[in-house]
Protein backbone atom coordinates (compact mmCIF):
# COMPACT_ATOMS: atom_id res chain seq x y z
CA UNK A 1 0.00 0.00 0.00
CA UNK A 2 1.85 3.17 -0.87
CA UNK A 3 1.21 6.39 1.71
CA UNK A 4 2.44 9.54 1.95
CA UNK A 5 2.81 11.57 4.57
CA UNK A 6 1.32 15.19 3.81
CA UNK A 7 0.89 16.98 7.46
CA UNK A 8 4.93 17.06 8.43
CA UNK A 9 6.67 19.65 10.76
CA UNK A 10 10.17 20.14 10.99
CA UNK A 11 12.58 21.77 13.38
CA UNK A 12 11.53 25.32 11.47
CA UNK A 13 7.83 24.81 12.73
CA UNK A 14 8.83 26.22 16.52
CA UNK A 15 7.26 24.86 19.09
CA UNK A 16 5.87 22.26 17.33
CA UNK A 17 8.20 20.33 15.19
CA UNK A 18 11.47 18.70 16.46
CA UNK A 19 11.86 16.40 13.11
CA UNK A 20 15.51 16.91 11.35
CA UNK A 21 14.54 17.43 7.36
CA UNK A 22 17.24 15.16 6.71
CA UNK A 23 16.66 12.06 8.83
CA UNK A 24 12.92 12.16 7.83
CA UNK A 25 14.18 12.00 4.23
CA UNK A 26 16.05 8.92 5.10
CA UNK A 27 13.59 7.20 7.23
CA UNK A 28 10.87 7.77 4.16
CA UNK A 29 13.33 6.42 2.00
CA UNK A 30 13.84 3.22 4.69
CA UNK A 31 10.25 2.68 5.09
CA UNK A 32 9.94 2.63 1.23
CA UNK A 33 7.89 5.29 0.64
CA UNK A 34 7.95 7.57 -2.32
CA UNK A 35 7.50 11.00 -2.03
CA UNK A 36 7.23 13.09 1.39
CA UNK A 37 5.78 16.47 2.17
CA UNK A 38 7.03 19.49 4.34
CA UNK A 39 4.26 21.88 6.03
CA UNK A 40 5.54 24.01 8.53
CA UNK A 41 3.65 26.30 10.45
CA UNK A 42 3.07 29.81 8.37
CA UNK A 43 7.41 29.54 7.06
CA UNK A 44 8.80 27.86 4.29
CA UNK A 45 12.54 28.32 5.51
CA UNK A 46 13.21 24.83 5.15
CA UNK A 47 11.97 23.93 1.80
CA UNK A 48 14.98 24.00 -0.30
CA UNK A 49 17.12 21.92 2.46
CA UNK A 50 13.68 19.97 2.44
CA UNK A 51 13.83 19.37 -1.58
CA UNK A 52 17.88 18.19 -1.38
CA UNK A 53 17.48 16.13 0.77
CA UNK A 54 14.54 14.02 -0.53
CA UNK A 55 16.00 13.83 -3.74
CA UNK A 56 19.49 12.82 -2.51
CA UNK A 57 17.60 9.87 -0.95
CA UNK A 58 15.32 9.36 -4.00
CA UNK A 59 12.31 10.20 -2.28
CA UNK A 60 9.93 13.08 -4.31
CA UNK A 61 9.26 16.34 -2.37
CA UNK A 62 5.80 17.61 -1.52
CA UNK A 63 6.08 21.59 -0.41
CA UNK A 64 3.59 23.19 1.64
CA UNK A 65 2.89 25.76 3.85
CA UNK A 66 0.17 25.58 7.10
CA UNK A 67 -1.18 28.71 7.26
CA UNK A 68 -3.91 30.51 9.02
CA UNK A 69 -6.18 33.02 7.29
CA UNK A 70 -8.36 35.30 9.65
CA UNK A 71 -11.11 38.08 8.59
CA UNK A 72 -10.09 41.46 8.89
CA UNK A 73 -6.69 42.90 9.18
CA UNK A 74 -3.46 42.16 11.68
CA UNK A 75 -3.57 46.04 12.28
CA UNK A 76 -6.91 45.58 14.52
CA UNK A 77 -6.88 45.67 18.21
CA UNK A 78 -10.81 44.62 19.30
CA UNK A 79 -11.80 41.38 20.06
CA UNK A 80 -14.50 39.66 19.22
CA UNK A 81 -15.56 37.83 15.72
CA UNK A 82 -16.55 39.84 12.83
CA UNK A 83 -19.90 39.46 11.06
CA UNK A 84 -18.40 40.16 7.64
CA UNK A 85 -17.26 37.39 5.18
Amino acid sequence: MEFTHLHVHTEYSLLDGSGKIKEMAARAKELGMDSLAITDHGVMYGVIDFYRACLAEGVKPILGCEVYVAPGSRFEKEGGVSDER
